[in-house]
This record gives structure tokens, C-alpha cells and sequence, in this order.
């Protein structure tokens, strides 16, 4: 069996999936055919598991493609095995069909599952190869909504799986570049998470258009929804949702080039991630980490054009982040470029974004495009200055192939670069 290479947060994903299912070792030794002293090596890290291991662990565990996208025998054979072992053949077929107007409260249970699963293709793929997957379930789960009877209690869950769907397929939509789309998603989010009394969910879609306003240049508008957003979740939110919200609110205001404001935020996001809740957090912060609290670091003191703290945090951070997730760490690659070109350590800054070029290829998002095309667009002041040069041939190819791509690809809209 092929050995392979074990991410270092495969040991406790793998208790908390085993713990969440209620499972003691010797309990799930038989299940996976393993030992129970196996297991527990696993579990501490001292044997790395076999790509076939970690696939029975996920199935058996139920945990829908996260512990075997830990562990693969490369990057390559990683992307398959989470593929895989989250049945993206499945995930990427429609909801199932409703059998009848009746809805019980298993449902939105089901629903919230589901949704989980299709969440984690995020980590790997863009979202024009994901946000009509993610459309076809908010339509699904609004026709419910609509037309069904339910109870009371099940209607407004009803209504929070709609806002949590309606944000996963806002995102998509604006990951691919189709921005009313997304902007539509985001109020339907809104709208339906402050109808189920959901804070956590109204913060969250705040926070959304926050993230599509800044992007689009509306500043102001982008400051106000992110504070908006922190005072609607309050301080009765998980200790996630919470560092999630400020880390957010502090990219805000880096963005609108205010620093004792963006460093006050980071610190509370910092904070709040080392909290302890007896509660649950929800799926959707599952990614919210000390990582993310990093690299969102990084990115604000790029922004601020303070170099020489985001290089020192931008590095540290991106040498342990896993090239698989492609979109995201090319994009925090073009953050580190930036941040070489503000230090005037213009080799190394090129030579970041011709690598984060190399990463992101193929992947079916706008955003990594439209941001690497800004570090591009930066070396022009260079001249002829070969690894200038360089980078801007590289990514004139890059742009050629898109469009190539985009033009051989049946029933695939061209993605196509939009001013930000």
C-alpha cells in the first residue's frame, strides 16, 4: 500500500472526527481493521497512515473527505484522495429530490450535513467549477422553504440552512467574477438568517458583502458593513464566529488604510481564537485557526505597507500552508509580492508572484487573476529589469491560456477579469 505524507493536523482531526462519532479506540479498531495501539499512534502522530488507512477512516468516521485529504501520498494524489473521499460525483449532483410538502425535522439536520460536505470542496476547487453545485441547493432548499409544511421549529432551521447554503453559493459566485450574483445570495443570506433569529449567520452574510464591497473599491461601505457585523454578533457568539469577525473587521479597515484600528482587530481576533466554549462552532468556521490568523495578519501589515512585519509573517505562515489549497495560498503569495516590491527587494518580489502564477494555474477562480495582474501591473516601473521581464511574460502566458481554455471548455462561461 502506498505510504504517505501525513499533514500535521491529520492526528487530531482524526481524534475529534473519532470523538464527535462517539467512538473509543477499541470501539473503532474493527471498523477500520487497525489496532487499537495503531490507532492510537495515529492519533499521536508517531505512524503516518496509508492513503487506504485514511480513506476507510473518513468513510467509516463519516467526516466527508476532511481526514483523508490530510493524508495522500502527494499533491497531487492528495487532491484525488479528498476528492474521493468526500464523493464529489455525488456532492456535485443536485440535492435530493423532495418526496413530498412534508418536511420533519430530520431535514434541515440533513440538510446542515450536506452542506458541511459540499463546504469542503472550497479547499480545492474555484468557484466557477462550484457556485451552480452550490445555486442548485439554495434554489432546492428556498423551494422547501416556500412550498413545504413544517413546524415551526423546523421552518426556522429551515431558514438558517438557507443562509448558510445562500453565503457558500454567494462566495462561489463571487470567486468566479459574477458579482450580482453573489451580491443577490449575500441579501438572501441576510435576509433569511435575521428571519431565524440567527445571529452568528446575519454577522456572517454582514461580513460577506463586506469582504465583495472592499473588493469592488467601495471603502467606506466595506468598513461599515464589517462593524456592522461585530456589533450584530454581539458577545454571544462562539469564540470562532467571533475571531472570524474581527479578522475580517481588521482587514476592513487595513484596507481603508487605518492602522490602530486594523491592529486593535487582529488582536481581539487573536484572542478570541484561544477561547474556550462549551458549545459547538458551526461548520462554517471550520478553516478559522491560528494559521488564519496569520496569514489575515500578513495581509493587513502588506496592505499598510509595513514590509517588514508582513514578510516576516507572510513567510512564516506560507512555508507550512499546503500548496493543495492552490486559490488561496496564490493569493496570499501575491500579498508577500507586494510586500518584497514595498521593501524594494524587487527578485524577490517577482520571483514570489511568477511562483503563486505557477500555483494558481487551472484554477477556476477570478480573484488569484485579478490580484497577481496588480503585482504584474507594479513591475512595470522596472523596466527591463530581467526578472521583470520575467514575470510579465509569465503572465501573459498565463492570460493566453486562460483564455484558450475558457474558449475550449463546452457549457464553461469565460471567466473574465472585472476592475477591482
Amino acid at each position: 500500500m502506498a505510504r504517505s505524507i501525513m499533514d500535521p493536523r491529520f492526528p487530531s482531526t482524526l481524534r475529534r472526527w473519532r470523538e464527535k462519532r462517539g467512538l473509543s479506540l477499541r470501539a473503532l479498531a474493527p471498523k477500520v481493521y487497525l489496532s487499537k495501539s495503531k490507532l492510537q499512534n495515529l492519533e499521536t502522530g508517531r505512524t503516518v497512515p496509508t492513503v487506504e488507512e485514511a480513506q476507510r477512516l473518513d468513510a467509516t468516521l463519516q467526516a466527508g473527505g476532511e481526514i483523508v485529504g490530510l493524508a495522500s501520498m502527494d499533491h497531487g494524489v492528495r487532491r484525488r484522495a479528498f476528492l474521493a473521499g468526500a464523493g464529489l460525483a455525488a456532492a456535485l449532483s443536485h440535492a435530493p429530490p423532495r418526496q413530498s410538502r412534508q418536511v420533519g425535522a430530520e431535514v434541515p439536520v440533513k440538510l446542515v450535513q450536506r452542506t458541511a460536505r459540499l463546504r469542503r470542496l472550497d479547499d480545492y476547487l474555484g468557484g466557477a467549477d462550484t457556485w451552480r453545485t452550490y445555486a442548485a441547493e439554495v434554489a432546492e432548499t428556498e423551494a422547501r422553504v416556500k412550498e413545504g409544511v413544517y413546524t415551526e421549529a423546523t421552518g426556522l432551521a429551515l431558514l438558517a440552512v438557507l443562509a448558510e447554503q445562500a453565503q457558500l453559493a454567494g462566495w462561489a459566485a463571487f470567486d468566479a467574477g459574477l458579482w450580482s450574483q453573489s451580491d443577490e445570495l449575500y441579501q438572501m443570506s441576510l435576509d433569511a438568517a435575521n428571519d431565524a433569529g440567527d445571529q452568528a449567520l446575519a454577522a456572517n452574510a454582514l461580513i460577506f458583502k463586506a469582504y465583495q464591497s472592499l473588493t469592488a473599491g467601495d471603502v467606506s461601505a466595506g468598513v461599515e458593513a464589517a462593524t456592522a457585523a461585530v456589533d450584530t454578533a454581539g458577545d454571544s457568539v462562539t469564540p470562532g464566529v467571533r475571531a472570524l469577525l474581527h479578522l475580517r473587521r481588521a482587514w476592513a479597515h487595513a484596507i481603508a488604510g487605518q492602522a490602530w484600528d486594523a491592529e486593535t482587530h487582529l488582536g481581539l481576533g487573536a484572542t478570541a481564537i484561544t477561547g474556550y466554549d462549551d458549545r459547538a462552532e458551526p461548520d462554517w468556521v471550520y478553516w478559522v485557526d491560528q494559521t488564519e490568523v496569520d496569514i489575515m495578519t500578513g495581509r493587513c501589515w502588506a496592505v499598510l505597507h509595513r514590509p517588514l512585519r508582513a514578510i516576516l509573517t507572510l513567510e512564516q505562515v506560507l512555508a507550512r500552508y499546503d500548496d493543495t489549497h492552490a486559490r488561496d495560498k496564490g493569493l496570499y503569495m501575491s500579498w508577500l509580492a507586494d510586500a518584497y516590491l514595498d521593501a524594494n527587494e524587487v527578485e524577490q518580489g517577482c520571483d514570489v508572484a511568477r511562483r503563486a502564477i505557477q500555483l494558481v494555474a487551472g484554477v477556476g477562480s477570478i480573484r488569484p487573476y485579478d490580484r497577481i495582474g496588480k503585482v504584474v501591473n507594479r513591475t512595470e516601473q522596472y523596466g527591463d529589469l530581467p526578472c521583470a521581464v520575467d514575470v510579465r511574460t509569465e503572465f501573459r502566458e498565463w492570460s493566453r491560456q486562460r483564455q484558450l481554455t475558457s474558449a475550449a471548455t463546452p457549457g464553461r462561461q469565460p471567466i473574465q477579469p472585472r476592475s477591482t
